[in-house]
């Protein structure tokens, strides 16, 4: 069986804290998040949350017509743009061997864009389909990022929907990273994407599972902490071009990384309870495919949302595969729960940083929960530290669970 190595030629992403590596690091370096007082959500009565991290200055250029976007809502088009940028970072936009056949879509969301929804949801209600058109359901359904990423860029290789809430990017870049290494395919466009949505915080919202410090969102999401008060939504998108080996080096392709390993499994026990066992699990398959002892990882991004069953049973899963010594930290507290586009947002950050040679604190993180396990979470300034190896882990509804490996590569 051919086991290729899988390489990292293009990234670029939007984020509730910027839209380039440069932007997003001075953010963090900062402590500055992004999350803001959503006063257009004032309107929804009962809505317990009113904080969100929105994308800002999502500027589309001109050849984003009318007509080749029509099929596309904001989820599709932060999708699209995200793999623009990537493809044009890796020197590969409009490159014949991206509609070759031999390049491939895997990507993914929590769901389809929210207004479409909206409007079969008014059929239902108003009887009357007044509301809906021709490209209604594109926008809404489950695999619009993947569907319309590869229709933009024809390509016409394999199509992989990852659409498994918090651990879509994640089981995207995991998925694209298979194909590649098991020789299915040359290239790959994998990444997550969403939208952000009051029918998120209302989900949240119901659970008791949302922050309401609605005067003060400079201090939550707390990930860790004591005083956390539960999660913030987010949105963004992120695209990671991933490459087999080969035919990167013979192109002189600028290579940011290899995925060294990636597992996914599920609890098998409760659609909203994580699950510790798993979690470690999960952990150590990814280590397996890799090939790798737990000494070996420098840093590990923690998924931390900032409720209190998630981080415990993370933090405890976390301890029991890497004892208390491997540095930790989770970007949510920067930017919120991202949902399906935090799996890619969180392995670019984690990739940058070990390209840097430093790693940003957790944010909010005053006074560690005595019930989370003993682990080197990072505060104060960050940490400088000479990584190889990197870990970004993921957990979602559903008890689905992801770990990717990246490994650093000195061009």
């Amino acid at each position: 069986m051919l086991n290729r190595r899988v390489v990292i030629t293009g990234m670029a992403g939007f984020s509730p804290i910027g839209n380039d590596w440069e932007e997003i690091r001075g953010r963090l370096a900062a402590r500055r998040s992004g999350i803001r007082y959503m006063s257009d959500w004032d309107k929804y009565n009962g809505l317990l949350t009113r904080l969100g991290g929105p994308v800002e200055h999502f500027n589309l250029p001109a050849h984003y017509t009318r007509k080749n976007t029509r099929s596309m809502g904001r989820v599709a088009l932060l999708a699209t743009r995200a793999t623009e940028l990537a493809l044009s970072d890796a020197g590969l936009l409009g490159d014949p061997v991206i509609s070759g056949g031999r390049t491939g879509v895997s990507y993914g969301s929590s769901v389809g864009s929210t207004s479409a929804v909206a409007d079969f949801g008014k059929m239902l209600i108003d009887h009357d389909i007044g509301n809906l058109n021709a490209t209604t359901y594109l926008k809404m359904m489950g695999h619009t990022t993947t569907a319309n990423v590869a229709v933009f860029f024809q390509t016409r290789g394999r199509v992989i929907p990852a659409v498994s809430a918090c651990t879509s990017g994640s089981q995207a870049i995991g998925f694209a990273y298979e194909a590649i290494k098991f020789g299915q395919q040359e290239l790959m466009l994998a990444g997550g994407a969403e939208e952000l949505c009051p029918t998120m915080a209302a989900l949240f919202d119901a659970l008791y599972a949302t922050s309401t410090r609605n005067n003060e969102p400079e201090l939550t999401p707390r990930p860790f902490d004591r005083d956390r008060d539960g999660l913030v939504i987010g949105e963004g998108g992120c695209t990671l071009i991933l490459e087999e080996l080969e035919s990167a080096q013979a192109r002189g392709a600028k290579i940011y990384a290899e995925v060294a390993g990636f597992a996914t499994n599920a609890d098998g026990a409760h659609v909203t309870q994580p699950s510790a066992d798993t979690m470690q699990i999960v952990m150590r398959l990814a280590l397996l495919d890799a090939g790798l002892e737990p000494r070996q990882i420098a840093y590990i991004s923690a998924h931390g949302t900032a409720t209190e069953q998630g981080d415990i049973a993370e933090s405890n899963a976390t301890a029991a595969v890497f004892g208390a010594h491997t540095p930790v930290s989770s970007l949510k507290g920067y930017t919120g729960h991202t949902l399906g586009a935090c799996g890619a947002l969180e392995a670019m950050v984690a990739i940058q940083m070990m390209r840097d040679g430093w790693f940003h604190p957790n944010l909010n993180l005053e006074h560690i929960d005595t019930r989370c396990a003993e682990l080197d979470y990072i505060t104060g300034t960050g940490r400088t530290l000479a990584a190889e190896y990197v870990m970004s882990n993921n957990f979602a509804f559903g008890g689905v669970n992801t770990s990717l490996i990246f490994r650093r590569w000195d061009n």
